[in-house]
Order: structure tokens, then sequence, then C-alpha cells
């Protein structure tokens, strides 16, 4: 099909009416191969194809109610949910619909962003993201709530985290307010991916990453905020039976004045080789000892860890080398109101061993209660092969919240049409 054609079916036409603090959206229909999941996505660019504001809704009312007519061809093509068995959806990628594009030169500001339909980017093979490691990325979630709005949890965390990173990596980042609004505009693009209530969530991954071409060690001169999503089942293969950890005692995945604290891409590279040894011998994950005196615990691949003893819940200090999690901060401020005593310190393994309880957080994860623990060839377990009464107690009140089952007196969650 000649590529003209193809972009003339592609010009916006139909209106998307979101809710208080939301985008409005002008997205182009899917085409008939687009809506086989985008598993072929498009190799043509598609440019200036959507049309893309912040309003306020109080302002615009009027106008939406006599503009937004929305037709079958958009309730089928946009409103609809797709064809997945939701029941059994894990922890992998799907493409959708739309992703969000922003970029910066080095030492500017960011230019007004864009939804494009999914598919790949280009990159100069001398780009600093793919030279030097100069990246950086989030994770947050989408839930459906039961009659169809949707709540996100907590993105200004996100977004000033990714701010922090930024500055550690030497990169432009979009302000708050420009990281919260393009992950509204993204997710709203992407509704009909979002699982049903219950059944999983819409997985958002924002990026950021020096896209200009570099040679010489340096930051690039240009730079790509992008988000993409996808919707996501249970992150551990156990679901939330109780997962399996090993120490490594050798390995590190940071070091004191080194980036552990913030979510660079290079952070997970380096934990692949302990990770995938762990697996190969059944575990589920590796947790990881301070590489200075290698009996302080700091964290898992990709969550952090938290001990309890007497009901008393401890958990590494951020100190640098920790990521300072999104979840790990909600836990500690859901356990407190819950009347817990929660301490932020140095945990040592010998602590570990004894503990009542074991569980980890994460986005990815929420809350998953560690079943065993593997040190030095002495495997030490705890619980009957379910969630410890602590670890229960605060994955319920999490989880209630996120999916807006319970009164959000923490003001954490953003609620969407």
């Amino acid at each position: 099909m000649d590529s003209s054609a193809v972009l003339a079916g592609l010009q916006p036409n139909y209106l998307i009416c979101p809710s208080r603090n939301a985008s409005s959206l002008f997205l182009p229909p899917l085409t008939a191969s687009q809506k086989r999941h985008f598993l072929s996505p498009p190799s043509f660019k598609l440019q200036n194809q959507i049309s893309l504001f912040s309003s306020n809704v109080d302002q615009l009312s009027a106008t939406f109610r006599s503009q937004a007519v929305l037709s079958d061809t958009f309730s089928n093509e946009v409103a609809e949910l797709v064809e997945i068995d939701w029941d059994n959806l894990g922890f992998g990628f799907q493409p959708t619909d739309y992703m969000y594009v922003m970029k910066c030169t080095r030492g500017g500001n960011y230019s007004k962003g864009e939804l494009q339909r999914f598919g790949n980017i280009e990159l100069s093979p001398s780009a600093g993201v793919l030279n030097y490691g100069q990246g950086l990325f989030e994770g947050l979630k989408a839930y459906k709530k039961e009659g169809g709005n949707i709540l996100l949890f907590r993105p200004e965390e996100n977004a000033q985290r990714m701010r922090m990173g930024a500055e550690r990596m030497c990169m432009p980042s979009p302000s708050v307010e420009q990281f919260v609004e393009a992950v509204k505009s993204t997710v709203l693009a992407n509704k009909r991916w979002i699982p049903p209530p219950g059944k999983g969530s819409l997985y958002i991954r924002p990026l950021l990453m020096g896209s200009g071409a570099v040679l010489g060690l340096a930051p690039a001169p240009e730079y790509t905020f992008l988000i993409y999503v996808s919707p996501v089942g249970n992150y551990f293969k156990e679901g939330i039976a109780p997962i399996n950890l090993i120490v490594e005692h050798e390995l590190h995945r940071a070091t004191p004045g080194g980036t552990g604290g913030v979510k660079t891409i290079g952070n997970y590279a380096a934990v692949l080789k302990a990770q995938s040894a762990a697996k190969a011998k059944g575990y589920s994950d590796v947790l990881y000892l301070d590489c200075v005196h290698k009996r302080y615990l700091e964290e898992v691949s990709s969550c952090n860890i938290f001990v309890v003893k007497d009901n008393v819940i401890s958990t590494p200090a951020i100190k640098g080398t920790i990521l300072p999690g999104i979840t790990r901060k909600s836990i500690i401020d859901v356990a407190r109101s819950q009347g817990f005593q929660v301490e932020e310190r140095f945990v040592t393994v010998d602590e570990l061993l004894d503990a009542d309880e074991v569980f980890c957080t994460g986005t990815a994860v929420v809350v998953s209660p560690v079943g065993s623990i593997t040190y030095l060839g002495k495997r030490v377990s705890y619980g009957e092969g379910c969630f410890g009464a602590v670890s229960q107690q605060l994955y319920s009140v999490l989880t209630s919240l996120q999916m807006g089952l319970i009164e959000d007196t923490m003001n954490w969650t953003l609620e969407l049409n």
C-alpha cells in the first residue's frame, strides 16, 4: 500500500474526553493490521499525526458537551477491551497501541510531547545511551476500577525519582507536571489494554535516554523521554505464593558513591549474571549484601527487602546503594498507619535468618512473601507456604488503595475517566 494512502487514513478524527486533570487526546483510528495486537509495527514514520494539549475540564466542559460525539468505530477500536486471556496474564511484554515521545537538547527545554503509534525507534549507533549507558527508566501501574475509571498510583513520586536520577546521570529531565501529564495521556490512549478489575494492571514504563550522537565520553547532545505500556499480571511465576531467595556474597549490585541509588539502566544489567545462575538452581531471585562488610542486606535484584521480628518491621536504610522504592516508601507509611513500628537501619544477614517473616516490595511485585532464604548453603524457611500475618495485612491495605477498593486517606491515587 502507498504510504501516503496509509497516512491519509490516520488523520485525527476522534475525540477522547477524559476526567478531571487529564489531557485531551485526538487519536487516529487503528488500521486492520494494527488491530492484530501490533505484532508487526509499521515501518514508516508517523510524524505530527496526533494533536495533544493539556486542558482544564472545568473551563472546557461546555465545549466537550457539544463536540464529544463518539462513533461506533471509535468504541470498537479504542474503548473496547482487546482479546487477551486475562486469567493467565503473566509479566511479559505485550505491544499496545500508542507510545509517548518528547525530546530535549542538552541545556534546552523539552519540546511538546506527542503520542505516536507504538513501534521501533531510530537511534544513531553513536547515541549516548548505547555507548555510555546514559539512560534511566521508571515503572508504575494503572488499575481499572469497577465502573471503568482508571487509577494511577503516586505518579508524581516516579517523576521526582527520575529527576533525581537525571541529575546524577547529567541528563535534563521532564518536570513533574510534564511527566504526570505524559503518563495520563499514554494511559488514556491505551485504555483498552488495561486489564479488568482484579485481573492485573497496565504497567507503565517511562524511559529517559541520551539519544544524541556522541563519540568522546561526554553527555549526549540530545535526550528522548518516551513512555510505553503493557498489560501485566504477577511478576514472579509463583504469583503471590512465597518466593525462594539466595543470598549472593561475592557479586554486588552497587558500591558507595556509585549509582545504586538511582534507577539507571546499568544497575539492572549488572545483576543478570547472579540472577541467571540463581534461577538455574531453582531460586526465584537474588538478595545482595553490601560490598564493604558483606554482612548487611541491600536489596533483591528488582525490589526492596523487609524483615519482621516480634511485629517490628525493619528494612535497609537508603544510603546511596539502595534504590528508594516507591512501593517501599508506601509500605512504610501504611505499616506505621496500621500501628507497626518500622525501623530503617542496617540489617544484618543474621537478623534475616532469625526473622519471623520476610517480604519484598516493588512496583512489579507489589508485596511478595519470601518462603525461604539460602545463605552459604544453609536454607531457612518462613511460614507455611503463604503470606505471614504482617505482610498479608500490609499487602491487603496497599492493593486495596491501589485498586480503589477502600478510601484513599493517603491521597496517593489519581483517578481518570
